[in-house]
């Protein structure tokens, strides 16, 4: 008599053919057209940083999972995928050990520590970006332009949209195509949309989160913003700063996000809200990295409210 056997494993948890690593493949050459501009815009700073981001990202989880007993999974891609999504959250001109201290911790404390992938409560990239935003907030707000020509000085946050903030005229064309200070992989909204696109025509990603997520920080903007219903403003915001990064890459991660289509859609408006309030009414910038792990920390209230209803016994009566 044959027996069938099924495997019981943790979230995030697929649907069809797909593995671990074919996805992570997929997020990865989505993600390579900014990465390449980045690298040009930045030059080779930016690489170097890169580099020692993935390779110390792979070399934790490893490390951890060796010592710890525990099955070695860097072939699944994640810790790599981790690695270059951390690259693309910090300023090129960095020191070395930036990147490695952000590694250490994005895989350690925020993935490994509380089960590794599909156990970890919010993105291991921008978990590591905060702590070091908070850590070592000089040298994470220290934007430079190399590429094309220009030179931007220290600021507090991303020179655009900091100088938006400040009531300074800035270059739109500049931005949607991403000749402008940033962090390694945010310039370019132009690529990234290119991106998300990918994901979403191959449905690594649904279209809930992104588009709910900058529709809702539109709408904000346009109501609050102090500047009316000025089109130019609004896309200065929709373009600055990691937006676009977050939107599509780090938003709808599969273990941190909600997997109920009601719950991206709450998820999506969540983050838009929560992402106008820092940017309009506090006192940095951007705010994107924290508004996304704030409702990472909501996910299992969101899906607990929007889980579909049961059929039959239990279920939802007709009235």
């Amino acid at each position: 008599m044959n027996e069938q056997l099924y495997h019981v494993s943790a979230n995030p948890h697929v649907r069809d053919k797909a593995s671990t690593r074919s996805i992570m493949q997929d997020v990865i050459i989505a993600l390579l057209p900014a990465t390449v501009f980045g690298f040009w815009n930045f030059g080779g700073r930016a690489i170097v940083n890169t580099i020692i981001c993935i390779l110390t990202c792979v070399v934790s989880e490893y490390a951890w999972q060796h010592f710890m007993h525990k099955k070695v999974t860097i072939k699944d891609m994640s810790a790599a995928l981790t690695g270059l999504l951390l690259a693309m959250n910090l300023p090129p001109e960095v020191p070395f050990w930036i990147p490695f201290i952000g590694g250490v911790f994005a895989i350690i404390v925020v993935k490994q520590v509380f089960g590794g992938l599909g156990q970890n409560f919010m993105n291991p990239a921008l978990g590591a970006r905060c702590f070091l935003l908070i850590s070592f907030a000089g040298i994470m707000t220290n934007f430079t332009s190399n590429g094309p020509g220009t030179v931007f000085d220290a600021t507090t946050s991303a020179t655009p949209l900091a100088a938006l903030k400040a009531g300074e005229t800035v270059n739109l064309t500049a931005m949607f195509l991403g000749t402008t200070a940033g962090t390694v992989g945010e310039t370019s909204a132009l690529l990234l949309i290119i991106g998300g696109l990918y994901l979403m025509i191959k449905r690594i990603i649904s279209w809930r989160i992104p588009v709910c997520y900058i529709g809702t920080l539109g709408i904000f903007v346009l109501l609050f913003g102090g500047h009316g219903f000025d089109m130019t403003y609004l896309c200065q915001q929709l373009c600055g700063g990691g937006l676009m990064l977050g939107a599509f890459f780090m938003a709808t991660d599969y273990v941190t996000s909600p997997i109920t289509p009601r719950g991206q859609i709450v998820f999506g408006v969540l983050l838009g809200i929560l992402t106008g309030i820092f940017r309009l009414f506090g006192g940095s910038a951007e705010g994107v990295s924290y508004a996304i792990i704030f409702c990472n920390l909501l996910v299992p209230l969101i899906e607990r409210f929007t889980v579909p209803v049961a059929f039959g016994k239990g279920g939802k009566k007709d009235e």
